[in-house]
């Protein structure tokens, strides 16, 4: 995991998102590649988008151009290699054709005080189409700490088992890794077989299995968050149709919406 994707755009989350990349490239070892992406104003898509549009448009362009200097600055007083690339347009797509040679791509995973960009639907998208994994931050984290306690949702699917796989290298410096089963499984792959897997990996996890009770799942591991106090957790983003809002109801929704620590995502 040497290549992280780090969405740059001057809004809420901005500072968490860039602190958590630069935490998890300073941890790895990796390059860091900043995508600076200015958001086109809805209404130029429209016919009466107009001489209002584009000065609305000329405004984000000159707006992007201060955060992208003082971004910069920022990052030349940082140990990390880094690289920068412009895109106009939306998140997802911009993020999408950018992921090519990325081994994790950096989001938020909501910006709850500010509707505006819609950063839920941006990483369920990117999720989604991108086929890589996401690393999503509360818009108010400040750290992603690698070395702490990582917590796997696991039920053994194939999304759960590609979230665990991408995630080893992050997965080798944390202090504890447990692997949370949540109610009755159907598994394809067992947890203690996930075990193996990491072990032969240098990892060493703790299988606990927690009832679900009357909760569903997204609420369960949202409980299960609070009692294990990870610093990060790696899930599967389930679904099977290739619509993104059908895709993404149950856990990891509730997760992207919800969690108060980063998410480790993959599809």
């Amino acid at each position: 995991m040497k290549n992280i994707l780090l969405l740059v755009h001057d809004d809420l989350g901005q500072e968490a998102r860039l602190q958590a990349a630069l935490d998890i490239a300073r941890a790895l070892g990796a390059h860091l590649h900043c995508l600076d992406v200015t958001l086109v104003p809805s209404v130029l898509a429209t016919p009466t988008g107009g001489y209002g549009a584009g000065i609305l448009f000329q405004d984000a362009r000159e707006a992007e151009g201060l955060n992208k200097d003082q971004v910069q600055e920022r990052l030349r007083q940082e140990d990390v290699p880094w690289s920068w690339a412009d895109a106009i347009g939306d998140f997802a797509p911009a993020l999408r054709d950018a992921a090519g040679l990325a081994d994790l791509i950096v989001v938020n995973r909501a910006l709850d005080y500010f509707p505006v960009p819609d950063m839920l639907h941006a990483a369920q998208e990117v999720i989604v189409t991108s086929a890589r994994p996401i690393v999503a931050v509360p818009d108010d984290a400040r750290l992603f700490n690698c070395f702490g306690k990582a917590l796997i949702a696991w039920d053994g699917s194939a999304e759960a088992r590609s979230a665990m796989m991408a995630a080893v290298p992050m997965l080798r410096l944390a202090e504890k890794v447990t692997l949370l089963e949540i109610g009755v499984t159907d598994a394809e792959t067992t947890a203690e077989e996930a075990a193996t897997y990491l072990a032969r990996h240098g990892i060493e996890p703790r299988i606990v299995h927690e009832e679900q009770g009357e909760e569903s799942i997204g609420e369960a591991l949202l409980r299960a968050v609070r009692n294990h106090r990870p610093s990060y957790v790696v899930m599967g983003g389930y679904g099977h149709l290739p619509v993104t809002e059908a895709l993404f109801g149950g856990a990891t929704r509730t997760m992207l919406k919800e969690s108060p620590v980063p998410v480790f995502v993959a599809h």
